[in-house]
């Protein structure tokens, strides 16, 4: 590309711009009739950690007739670089320009990358808004879990894909590929109305939103008589096969490892817990499969560690057993296995330490050493544990920290949720008893200073969760409580780490706002704002001008308890839990009652039944 190796030696970490990397695929382009152009609206290392957009890579890279080639954000000084020698975005794989592609598709796991995403289709040469592109222009589509309340980027985006994409993308590029090669003379917009027809797929432009008075909605429906009123997630009935040739990138990403997806869903049941909903049911990847495709994954990859990637790891059924096998198998390769989310029980920290035979009969310094255990109390009282429906006692806690000090662990992050439903001071109090309590409890089981780390972050209110219609934390309260924590935690000598509120907070408004955030996100990008989860870039007075300027208040979308029957911005998404269920769930908050996990004990009626009948005891689809 005309330009771009001149700038490569000017911005920092060139390799995240210059495609090439072991297992990349580069298609030839005149052969192909689909295009798609796979983006992470954030940094390549954070982007190349992302597990979904791996699979959907490989997924249509598969298919004889499409390509897919990623996109990722470029840093600032490399946008600047871009747009001074007149640059557009491109690929990776082939640098093509990203207008040149049939579809453009973004995944949306943060709120605080929306801004991004419009600026990178101003630097890929295609409108930011939907309403101004043509026949000429890629078909712009997102997904991931804040599409899952996709209205405030309804006016950026033709259209979204609600839930698990494996099989529903496919049917949107063969629709595609039917539009480009067999209907020469429709135009996209009928495109995009036939899309709109597929099961999952939701096109905002084709539903209206009104508004009573005071500002809430009091009706979302389509204007078109051919599509849902309600569109639902879809579902894919089977793990799709583990991704065993991945890019392997050049420079350090976020997880550098090779990475397996043991386990979709989780039926723990956390309220405050929006992945816990919206990747319901269960599902578990057969251990033979595993074992085949960690076999695969180290042959094509060289890594030498290996992730078992799942919501709730140590719920897999046969976790053990699969550790053991891949401890035994790989004894004399050096790998390291890395088990993310694992309760907080003391089966948890032999499963842990089991992993180190792993290591070789005389391993290194590198090798041999403990890096440390993360667990996520998420609240300091049992009281506020059991209003979030997470079954953890002090007593569990500190049995668990005891047999992780007796087995020579010495490091512990804890992460800790201010702002939860019916908190107190007492509650918040409560984290830095118990962080004294670990620590004195690790000390006398180890022999030695037991150093934890606390990560202290505002809650956050989520769609399609019971805590759906409660207050987020107000600014003053957040800084309040940070206050008593860090002076607590101070005296006792412990790291404390905490999230800037204006963070929280904007999160807090774009996860639950309507249609009509979408002209202050297109507000604070004008005005300069990308990069939002980065604090060194974060600018929250951007953000405040933009809602002045838009006549919006933050308050309105993130400080305001919601009526139960209240129209909310997705309520005609239908992700398969129920709105029922939901309420119930809100209720029992209020009444201290626990809701047991549904594989354990009866079913919850959470309203996946209604698609899968008995999915809490049978549906794990092996």
């Amino acid at each position: 590309m005309n330009g771009l190796d001149r700038i490569l030696p000017i911005v920092t970490k060139p390799a995240r711009y210059t495609g090439g990397e072991w297992n990349s695929i580069t298609k030839d382009w005149d052969a192909i009739d689909v295009k798609v152009a796979l983006i992470y609206p954030d940094t390549y290392e954070i982007g190349m950690s992302n597990l979904g957009l791996a699979i959907l890579y490989d997924l249509v890279n598969k298919q004889p007739n499409a390509l897919a080639e990623r996109v990722y954000a470029p840093w600032i000084d490399m946008e600047a670089e871009m747009r001074k020698a007149s640059i557009p975005l491109f690929s990776l794989e082939s640098r093509r320009p990203l207008k040149d592609f049939d579809l453009v598709g973004f995944s949306l796991g943060y709120e605080l990358t929306y801004t991004n995403v419009l600026n990178m289709l101003d630097l890929g040469g295609i409108p930011v808004l939907a309403s101004q592109r043509d026949d000429s222009h890629p078909l712009i589509i997102a997904g991931g879990s804040c599409a899952l309340n996709p209205e405030p980027m309804a006016e950026f985006i033709d259209l979204f894909v609600l839930g698990e994409g494996e099989e529903v993308l496919l049917e949107i590029l063969e629709a595609l590929r039917r539009w480009k090669l067999e209907s020469p003379t429709a135009t996209k917009e009928e495109l995009i109305r036939e899309l709109a027809l597929i099961p999952g797929v939701y096109v905002p432009s084709l539903y209206r939103v009104d508004y009573h008075d005071d500002g809430t909605i009091s009706r979302i429906a389509p204007v078109s008589a051919e599509v849902n009123p309600t569109i639902s997630r879809r579902i894919v009935m089977k793990l799709p096969p583990a991704v065993t040739r991945p890019v392997v990138p050049f420079v350090e990403t976020v997880h550098d490892r090779a990475v397996i997806e043991i386990q979709r869903g989780c039926t723990r049941g956390c309220r405050f817990c929006q992945a816990g909903i919206i990747y319901r049911p269960l599902r578990e990847r057969p251990k033979e499969e595993v074992l085949q495709a960690a076999e695969e994954l180290l042959e094509n990859c060289g890594y030498n560690e290996l992730s078992l990637l799942s919501l709730s790891t140590s719920d897999y059924s046969d976790i053990a057993s699969l550790v053991g096998d891949l401890s035994a198998r790989y004894r004399e390769h050096y790998l390291k296995l890395s088990l993310p989310s694992l309760r907080i029980d003391t089966f948890s920290v032999k499963l842990m330490d089991s992993l180190r035979p792993t290591l070789g009969p005389e391993p290194s310094a590198q090798f041999g050493k403990k890096t440390g255990l993360t667990f996520a109390p998420e609240a300091g009282s049992e009281r506020l544990r059991h209003v979030i429906n997470k079954s953890l006692s002090d007593e569990d806690l500190l049995q668990t920290i005891q047999a992780a000090a007796e087995r020579g662990w010495h490091s512990v992050k804890l992460y800790f949720m201010l702002g939860l439903p019916t908190e107190t001071s007492d509650d918040v109090e409560s984290i830095v008893h118990l962080v004294r309590q670990i620590s004195h409890v690790g000390r006398k089981a180890g022999g030695k200073a037991l150093h934890p780390k606390v990560s202290a972050t505002a809650f956050v209110p989520k769609a399609h969760t019971p805590f759906q219609w409660v207050a987020h934390i107000t600014e003053e309260e957040l800084n309040a409580r940070i206050e008593v924590l860090r002076l607590g935690l101070k005296r006792s000598g412990v790291r404390l780490s905490w999230q800037e509120p204006g963070m929280s907070l904007l999160e807090a408004v774009l996860a639950r706002g309507d249609r009509r955030l979408s002209k202050v996100i297109y507000r604070a990008w004008q005005l300069g704002s990308r990069f939002d989860g980065w604090s060194e870039h974060f600018n929250y007075e951007r953000w405040r001008q933009a809602f002045d300027e838009c006549g919006l208040a933050p308050a309105f979308y993130a400080h305001r308890v919601r009526p139960l029957d209240e129209v909310l911005p997705w309520g005609h998404i239908d992700v398969g839990v129920s709105a029922a269920f939901l309420k119930r769930e809100y209720q029992n908050t209020i009444n201290g009652a626990a809701t047991e996990d549904c594989r354990f004990g009866r079913c919850a009626a959470c309203g996946l039944e209604r698609w899968f009948p008995g999915c809490h005891v049978s549906f794990t689809y092996r």
